[in-house]
């Protein structure tokens, strides 16, 4: 090297030029393509394409997803990044047999509502009407025409009272699967039991019980129906023990009668 001479550096290592125009075109494509990105939510944001177009409700059991949407009161020409999901919720779960509700914006246009209902234990008869009454205690209104009870017992002459709290208590405390194999329940209290119930079950037998010890008893009538022949229906006493006596056939009870 001649004294006094100076020698860039970029001429001695001329890849250097390629790896620093390399870098500044990554930075500009980045930046453009960050601005584009920008541009494009807000153009979605403000345009219709962020507008509600579906609602999708999941978790109801009782409640129509219909009725859902309805207490909601979400408008199609919202925005879904608009829509104040808290209030929303609160519109929904003051609905008597909502437990609690989850409101959340799905991209691009969808809203999710996920609802936890109070569960329906019984229904009380009256008349012709029946009325639900859900976990909490508290009985609601009539169903309307047409609507059957379902996923829960139906409770026959209770009235609301000590009878009635007890009995639905007792019923809560019981497994899902049992809760339903229950059709009817008929308060049917003696001289000696005022809480005396008879249960007629979904696989046709009769059950004789008690509404203090109904949770602790029933709780084994998987159990005791697996060891009886199912063609052979009858009462199941469960009041102090536990027996089965098979119903009297037609045949014997006539020749019971023409004996008397």
């Amino acid at each position: 090297m001649e004294k006094g001479k100076v020698v860039s550096i970029e001429d001695r290592i001329p890849k250097l030029k390629q790896l620093r125009k390399k870098k500044a075109n990554k930075r500009l494509i980045f930046l453009l393509s960050l601005f584009f990105i920008l541009v494009a939510c807000v153009l979605y944001f403000l345009s219709p394409l962020s507008h509600m177009k579906s609602v999708k409700v999941t978790g109801n059991q009782y409640i129509s997803s219909k009725q859902i949407i309805k207490l909601s009161d979400l408008k199609a020409e919202q925005s879904i990044w608009k829509i104040d999901s808290s209030k929303v919720s609160d519109k929904i779960e003051s609905f008597p047999e909502i437990a609690s509700a989850d409101v959340s914006p799905i991209f691009p246009n969808s809203v999710k509502i996920t609802v936890k209902e109070h569960k329906r234990i019984a229904y009380l008869s009256k008349g012709s009407s029946f009325y639900p009454i859900l976990d909490n205690g508290e009985i609601l209104g009539k169903l309307d025409k047409g609507e059957i009870p379902v996923f829960a017992p139906v409770l026959i002459d209770f009235k609301e009272g000590k009878a009635l709290n007890l009995l639905l208590e007792q019923l809560d405390k019981l497994p899902v699967e049992i809760q339903n194999s229950i059709s009817e329940i008929h308060y049917t209290p003696t001289k000696t039991d005022g809480y005396h119930i008879t249960m007629y079950m979904n696989d046709g037998y009769e059950v004789s019980a008690t509404s203090r010890t109904l949770s602790d008893k029933m709780v084994h009538y998987p159990a005791i129906i697996s060891q009886l022949d199912p063609r052979v229906k009858g009462v199941i006493d469960l009041e102090v023990g536990s027996y089965f006596k098979a119903y009297q056939s037609p045949e014997k009870k006539q020749k019971s009668d023409e004996g008397q």
